[in-house]
């Protein structure tokens, strides 16, 4: 009996715990406003919008089924919540680096997406610090970590309610929720060069830090952004005769060159691109030269020009860049004579084609570069 007893208290105990778990278990089952996700990069800075997508179904969305203005939803503690951008949980949006929402400084992280709605086609957008509630119910005005007023535009219908990303450039984004036949955008700007440099400054501390090219790369991406040109100046020297054993090339002699003439130091840039110049290829100084001439330093690029022909005589390209630097500076038929010979020279038809090309303007007098 003991033993009978034991094991129904057994089996009684085991039924109750797992009906106890199905009870309160949750399914994943499909959803009548699919749940969706969406991000862009700006720069490195990652931006992702998870929310979830209702339609519209022939009724009225706006003042409607969403109410204009703060509404008291009936549940949860809020006595006023914001419209929750979506629906079921929160929408959330992430990002990876601090941005600016409007102009208004925005620390990276997750937030949980809100949006007042008024009649007078503008909205507010409220970035929560509570991102895991579901959806506004619980919203409390104290955890705004910034809002935003925008105005709202009209827009064709959109049947589902989207988020997406639009002029997208180097340093910018507009993000607009689209539904019904409203646009409610917002700008989001990203400080990528200090973003992009405090990243370097991490990574050259770990093992990219061991590899010559990662340092060529920190400097060059200081030296044409705009940051400091000191810090570009260490870690140039850092690849070319650091920790790398003297691995100096023509890159990054070319690189430090360029840094040295941003910071006023003419004399010395001149010195360490002689030394580049002695051993650079035959293309690395024609592209010098070419550099030279974007520069609007027409003299200097054809010295350059000469100089390539006179180290690597009977090359193709050195002929092909006398005839860029004298077309530069208007010498159209000592240019033309040049090109000839580089056309003669050439090893393959793509390059010989292009001279061809480049032969028929000289003769028109107009400048091939």
């Amino acid at each position: 009996m003991k033993l009978f007893y034991k094991k129904s208290l057994f089996i009684t105990v085991m039924g109750l715990l797992l009906f106890s778990s199905n009870a309160t278990g949750q399914l994943d089952l499909p959803r009548g406003s699919q749940m969706a996700k969406v991000s862009q990069r700006i720069g490195i800075t990652d931006v992702t919008i998870v929310y979830s997508r209702p339609s519209v179904n022939e009724r009225e969305v706006w003042g409607k089924l969403v109410p204009y203005g703060m509404n008291n939803l009936g549940f949860g503690t809020a006595k006023e919540s914001p419209w929750r951008a979506g629906a079921n949980e929160n929408t959330v949006i992430k990002f990876s680096d601090d941005v600016k929402i409007e102009e208004k400084s925005l620390p990276a992280g997750k937030y949980g997406l809100h949006m007042i709605v008024h009649q007078e086609d503008r909205a507010t957008i409220i970035f929560s610090k509570d991102h895991e509630a579901w959806g506004s119910y619980f919203y409390d005005p104290s955890r705004d970590a910034l809002k935003v007023d925008v105005a709202t535009e009209k827009t064709p219908h959109t049947e589902q309610l989207t988020f997406e990303f639009n002029e997208v450039d180097a340093n910018s984004a507009i993000i607009a929720l689209n539904w019904e036949k409203k646009q409610i955008p917002f700008k989001i700007e990203v400080d990528v060069t200090n973003v992009v440099l405090a990243d370097i400054r991490k990574k050259l501390q770990d093992s990219p830090g061991f590899n010559r090219q990662t340092w060529e790369q920190a400097a060059a991406f200081s030296l044409n952004n705009d940051g400091d040109l000191n810090e570009a100046l260490g870690w140039i020297d850092n690849a070319i005769a650091g920790q790398f054993y003297s691995q100096k090339n023509f890159n990054n002699l070319s690189t430090k060159a360029q840094i040295l003439a941003k910071l006023g130091k003419a004399d010395e840039a001149n010195k360490v691109m002689e030394d580049a110049m002695s051993i650079g290829t035959v293309f690395d100084i024609h592209g010098y030269g070419r550099q030279l001439i974007a520069q609007g330093q027409k003299d200097k690029a054809l010295e350059v020009f000469k100089k390539n022909a006179k180290t690597n005589k009977g090359q193709w390209p050195v002929d092909f860049g006398l005839a860029r630097g004298y077309a530069s500076k208007g010498e159209y038929k000592t240019a033309l004579k040049h090109l000839k010979i580089a056309a003669n020279r050439a090893p393959d038809q793509p390059n010989k084609d292009a001279i061809a090309g480049f032969m028929v303007k000289l003769q028109n007098n107009e400048d091939i570069n």
